[in-house]
């Protein structure tokens, strides 16, 4: 019998995770079902008792219970611990396992895939949730020149500056004192692109050459993308390549194997 896994959020419906583990198992002939699951935002906790109760064996977390994921597992990866938020879970005899597998996914999909240099770079960081915190540890390794993180409630970004000190600094900010400043690379990691809106960002923020990157993808990135490229950013992609890329290191902690990920990424494409 197949074994179980999901996506679980809200919203949820666009989730293209379905399909991609469906191409990873076709691939790798591994044998699994995988769903979405539409969660009310005050049942995450309930919602995965009930799925582990099922027999399932693991999930993928996404807006907005990565944070509180992290609370509902019984241990976590070192990357899930550094990042404060756990978007992938493995249900194990020993427990629930919580990982944090975003600042790869990232990483590898900005410099395997797009070839974006990232080393000595100056780079924007909008927001400051769960998905946020999760890929800064992995940017912070690629040593940028300066991770700016700009957020509407300073003391949420000031927190994960703190938390994330030992690794390096990261410049905290509100989107109003970035007017004038130059960036190499935009990362947008807030959820406004699932509203069809951008961040709050000043007219005269300068990416001009710069890349822009929306860690969202599809219909939900395409606000911020044309935002930037009237902007003069040099090119604007959207987070299809993170999904896959964090989602086969998800199959590769589920499974014990890594799934090849570009002809995947292009069939998504299509």
């Amino acid at each position: 019998m197949p074994e179980r896994y999901a996506v679980m959020g809200n919203p949820i419906a666009h989730s293209q995770s379905p399909r991609i583990h469906a191409l990873f198992a076709r691939q790798t002939g591994e044998d699994l079902v995988y769903n979405r699951i539409l969660v009310p935002t005050d049942g995450f906790a309930a919602a995965v008792a009930e799925f582990e109760a099922a027999g399932a064996r693991g999930l993928n977390i996404t807006v907005p219970f990565k944070l509180e994921a992290w609370n509902v597992v019984d241990r976590r990866t070192a990357r899930a611990e550094r990042a404060g938020a756990v978007n992938t879970i493995a249900m194990t005899r020993a427990g629930r396992l919580g990982d944090n597998t975003d600042g790869t996914g990232l990483v590898r999909d900005l410099c395997d895939n797009h070839g974006v240099e990232l080393y000595d770079r100056r780079i924007l960081v909008l927001g400051a949730g769960g998905a946020v915190r999760g890929v800064l540890p992995a940017l912070l390794a690629e040593t940028a020149a300066e991770v700016v993180l700009a957020n509407r409630t300073r003391e949420r970004a000031e927190a994960i500056a703190a938390a994330l000190a030992d690794l390096g600094k990261v410049t905290v900010c509100n989107p109003a004192e970035i007017a004038n400043e130059r960036f190499d690379l935009v990362i947008n990691g807030t959820s406004a692109g699932l509203r069809g809106e951008i961040p709050a960002l000043p007219e005269d923020l300068h990416i001009g050459g710069a890349t822009a990157y929306d860690m969202v993808y599809g219909e939900a990135s395409a606000a911020f993308c044309r935002w930037a490229l009237e902007h003069g950013a040099a090119r604007a992609l959207d987070g299809l390549g993170m999904l896959v890329e964090q989602a086969a290191e998800s199959f590769l902690l589920w499974r014990g194997i890594r799934p090849q990920t570009a002809t995947v990424i292009q069939a998504l494409r299509g």
